[in-house]
């Protein structure tokens, strides 16, 4: 078995007791149900490129990546250094997450944020909802079309919008009219084997209609220029600004660094 399906058979069994702790009636109590979306696709559409910077404690690969941090303070730095939007990781297992730091982010900034986590269940469009998130993430590689098509439905009789994450090109054919934001994560979701000539490879596949990004295994700001220059106007960034003591002052330094290259190549 590999660690997609570990983690998404163990978020079945997380899922389920979700919905007897917490019943959907409960989460549509919630302020945040009456609230609009920032959106994330308009931010990528408005800017040359956009980076979108990511809280993460941990991850199956790597372990632990920063011990005890802060997510209102890395989070405001981020928005302060100029991302397009941010991302929470709220899988608590396997990334050390929690939906308490999503909502401790939401109460800080105003700015997009990405609920990420494995979502293969309508409550947990509907408990992203209930959080303030503005987008969720919808991986290809761990739900049908049909599912996917449904998930996305339902995201957006809500009002958020929807990033739909592939690996390879034949996840394509689960896209439908719902999905905003196209993401290639340039990790192997089966193996956490890292190449980003995998978004190299499938930007022209992906329909223009909608906004592309490339996500995971970005470490430098000379990639960000090549991979922009192909099409792809947001970057999912988390690990390379969450391994230093100060995430939001390393997105910064970055983006200057991206926004000098740019500028040198036009």
């Amino acid at each position: 078995m590999n660690i997609l399906q570990k983690i998404t058979d163990h978020k079945r069994i997380v899922v389920a007791e979700r919905k007897e702790s917490l019943p959907i009636s409960a989460l549509e109590q919630s302020m945040y149900f009456s609230r609009k979306v920032h959106s994330l696709k308009q931010n990528l559409q408005q800017n040359n490129f956009g980076i979108i910077a990511e809280f993460k404690k941990q991850s199956p690969s790597k372990g632990i990546i920063h011990e005890n941090p802060d997510v209102e303070e890395i989070i405001s730095k981020y928005v302060a250094a100029g991302v397009v939007g941010c991302s929470v990781l709220t899988d608590e297992k396997f990334f050390g997450g929690s939906n308490a730091d999503f909502v401790h982010a939401r109460q800080k900034v105003e700015a997009p944020i990405l609920r990420k986590d494995f979502i293969i269940d309508e409550y947990q469009i509907i408990e992203a909802k209930s959080m303030g998130a503005d987008v969720v993430l919808l991986i290809a590689e761990c739900l049908t079309k049909k599912e996917l098509f449904q998930l996305a439905k339902t995201a957006k009789s809500l009002g958020l919008e929807i990033l739909m994450e592939i690996h390879s090109e034949a996840q394509l054919g689960k896209l439908n009219e719902y999905v905003d934001i196209v993401g290639v994560n340039n990790r192997n979701l089966e193996t956490f084997t890292v190449d980003i000539h995998t978004s190299l490879g499938l930007v022209e596949k992906i329909p223009n209609e909608f906004e592309k990004i490339s996500e995971s295994g970005i470490s430098n700001a000379k990639s960000v220029v090549r991979l922009n220059q192909v099409g792809y106007k947001g970057f999912l960034i988390g690990e390379h600004f969450m391994k230093t003591n100060d995430p939001g002052r390393n997105c910064k330094l970055f983006i200057e660094e991206v926004q000098s290259l740019l500028v040198a190549s036009s």
